[in-house]
């Protein structure tokens, strides 16, 4: 998504989206030349200009499972991945075998062994695992070297790079059972990584490590990407998953998660696909040994990546230990975020229009909501003395993110802040949300409630409903 929702709860809807402070009226809005439409495909471009310039530069881990591999739409990921390369974001992908691997088990008439959910590689089960990845290094070494005309890939002239950057350390005998050639990450060659990201190259690393003593062993896909993320200090870990992402009981997408959270989803596993838990957990450790963001895409959903990293809805499950959503006191960089939430309503009549040096001169009663570094919304809290109250003004939220209760986060945060401040009620003037805030426990009251400073401003033409509410 690019990145996720956090936990903010719910939304102004267009009615709601105004709590107007009724003073200093200003003239009517003059009316403005209808723009002529605009592309979706300009706009999704000029949008996704942000991501952009912050993924420039930056190491991203993308792991994806042999079934991806396998699949006919596999160039179309391939090619996303060499669009972001092209952006300059720096590639090391993790790929997966295990539907390659029991192919070749299938055909060799060589049975299945695992114990807790882990393959016992033995000596002729890990000659089909080297088979395997062998298979899928150079699928995709093929894949990243196509340069067709008219194509995705047309002038692309990429390198791709793999080696024994993964050393291994055997499992051993665990619970009486000899797991031979299955292992665990020892560490990572992170110096020979970054030199090969640094001459402009894709890493591609592969579930086989090797010892001290020369010998491979078959490691897991989920734990070599999370292991690699983690020592390079990776921005991101993407986990191409086989199933949705992670959902609730209801099948409902998650769009974002704790560390600690998205490990107790993936251990207790009712609603998810196999594969999409061990993202999870590789995504929770990952996150605890400090890469910054995890993101969980849909293999099947076409485009998925792009649409995670590119716009700030996202289309996954993002795993981070960061807020990435917030209400926080408004700074001066947030102005002309604050500006562009309240231009329309300021036309529409429903707020009074502020200019920029008005909103500066207020700016420390302003609180935004934040969501990936964008304004989304915004109020504003004035305080009467002697009176002891506040107004409630400057309500708005962005029509994209009317979502999940953020009005009302918004609403409980400024009179969280008036509370703080020994105030004893807080008021609004609204001409058209007045069910709006008699749901949040405000209650309509005659103009005269109004400390005297603030009823000497109020604009009878307008006749907005005054509403308190004791704190």
């Amino acid at each position: 998504m690019n990145e996720r929702v956090g936990e903010t709860p719910g939304p102004l809807h267009q009615e709601e989206a105004e709590a107007a402070s009724d003073g200093a009226e200003a003239a009517p809005a003059p009316r403005r030349r209808a723009a002529p439409a605009t592309s979706p495909f300009v706009e999704f471009f000029r949008a996704s200009a942000p991501y952009i310039h912050a993924h420039r530069g930056r190491t991203f881990v993308v792991m994806f499972g042999g079934e991806a591999v396998i699949d006919h739409d596999f160039p179309k990921l391939v090619h996303d991945l060499a669009l972001m390369h092209a952006l300059g974001v720096r590639l090391v992908l993790v790929h997966g075998s295990k539907p390659q691997i029991e192919r070749r088990l299938k055909e060799r008439r060589i049975p299945l062994k695992f114990h807790h959910g882990v393959r016992v590689t033995d000596r002729a089960t890990m000659s089909c695992v080297e088979d395997a990845v062998g298979s899928i290094r150079g699928r995709i070494e093929g894949l990243f070297s196509m340069g067709l005309p008219s194509s995705p890939m047309e002038h692309a002239r990429l390198r791709v790079a793999s080696g024994n950057f993964v050393f291994a350390r055997p499992w051993g005998v665990r619970d009486g059972v000899d797991f031979q050639y299955t292992g665990g990450v020892r560490r990572v060659d992170v110096e020979a990584i970054k030199q090969r990201l640094d001459s402009g190259a894709i890493v591609l690393l592969s579930p086989l490590g090797y010892s001290p003593t020369g010998e491979a062993f078959n490691l897991s896909s989920h734990e070599v990407a999370a292991a690699a993320a983690a020592a390079l200090g990776a921005d991101k870990l993407i986990s191409i998953v086989e199933g949705k992402g992670a959902v609730d009981r209801r099948g409902r997408l998650l769009h974002q998660l704790g560390p600690d959270e998205a490990e107790a989803i993936a251990r207790d596993g009712k609603h998810l696909h196999a594969d999409t838990a061990k993202h999870l957990l590789a995504g929770a450790r990952a996150c605890r040994e400090g890469v910054r963001r995890v993101h969980l895409v849909e293999r099947r959903l076409d485009g998925a990546v792009l649409q995670e990293l590119f716009t700030r809805e996202g289309r996954g499950t993002l795993v981070t230990a960061e807020q990435y959503e917030g209400l926080r006191p408004a700074r001066l960089d947030d102005i002309p975020g604050v500006l562009e939430l309240l231009h329309p309503l300021e036309d529409a009549g429903v707020l009074v229009r502020r200019s920029r040096e008005t909103l500066e001169h207020e700016l420390e009663r302003f609180i935004v909501v934040e969501r990936d570094g964008m304004v989304i919304g915004c109020a504003a809290l004035e305080v009467f003395q002697p009176e002891n109250v506040g107004e409630l003004y400057c309500v708005a939220v962005h029509p994209k993110y009317r979502e999940a209760g953020r009005g009302e986060a918004i609403v409980e945060f400024v009179a969280e802040r008036a509370r703080a401040q020994g105030l004893s009620h807080l008021f609004v003037l609204t001409t058209q949300s007045a069910h709006f805030f008699r749901e949040r426990g405000f209650e309509p009251v005659s103009v005269r409630r109004l400390p005297a400073e603030r009823r000497a401003r109020y604009d009878h033409k307008r006749r907005s409903k005054v509403l308190f509410r004791a704190l």
